[in-house]
């Protein structure tokens, strides 16, 4: 009997690590046809891109608005583990309000420093960029990507709550508000989309993200 058990077992965990691969490959794959097609990124396009059927496809993300979401809490989690390797600040993607602070306190200028150096890729950069152009012309995306900025303002009230303990809650929340729109409308003049990037002004940005962190 134990040893059926342990097979069975055995067979759930592959199936479970055949799924999770599948679904990383048709996120790597929906991740590329966001950046090269845009708003002709449909499910066929992508499931084109991955080399499978619609169907195949569909099983793990039965609309276009379930992948967006996907994709884009797959770059929330990376944030938070680049952001935990390099300061050592820890928030659970699932629950904002949750927060491990290491030994004294997370420096805002390296919390900054670590969201800055994202808009350094500029694959990244153009998936947000085409997320955004998708959710003004679609309900459903946009209804993905305010939930997504809602748990990533909610993750940077948590943190400006943790170090300012003094501020009241509203507060906290409309400068995490303010500090995200900073930080995702600069990633358009820093990218070079819609602008050129100076050192300058890079300095100043880092400057007044920081002070909207502690100040």
């Amino acid at each position: 009997m134990s040893e059926e058990k342990d097979g069975g077992a055995g067979k759930g965990s592959t199936l479970t690590r055949q799924g999770s691969i599948r679904r990383t490959s048709l996120l790597d794959a929906a991740e590329a046809v966001l950046v090269a097609k845009g708003s002709d990124a449909s499910l066929r396009a992508i499931a084109g891109e991955a080399g499978v059927r619609v169907g195949h496809l569909q099983h793990y993300f039965p609309t276009r608005a379930d992948l967006i979401k996907a994709v884009l809490e797959r770059a929330l989690e990376r944030s938070l583990e680049r952001l935990a390797e390099t300061t050592g600040l820890r928030m659970v993607r699932d629950d904002p309000s949750a927060i491990e602070l290491p030994a004294g306190q997370a420096n805002p200028d390296e919390v900054v420093g670590v969201v800055l150096a994202e808009q350094e890729d500029p694959q990244l950069v153009r998936l947000y960029v085409e997320v955004w152009a998708l959710a003004a012309r679609d309900d459903e995306i946009a209804t993905v990507v305010r939930e997504f900025y809602r748990k990533y303002v909610a993750h940077v009230e948590a943190y400006v709550q943790q170090g300012r303990p003094d501020w009241p809650g509203e507060f906290c929340r409309a400068r995490a508000e303010t500090f995200v729109a900073l930080v995702e409308g600069a990633a358009l003049m820093r990218s070079g989309i819609a602008g050129s990037r100076s050192s300058s002004m890079d300095a100043q940005l880092a400057q007044f993200a920081v002070q909207l962190l502690r100040d």
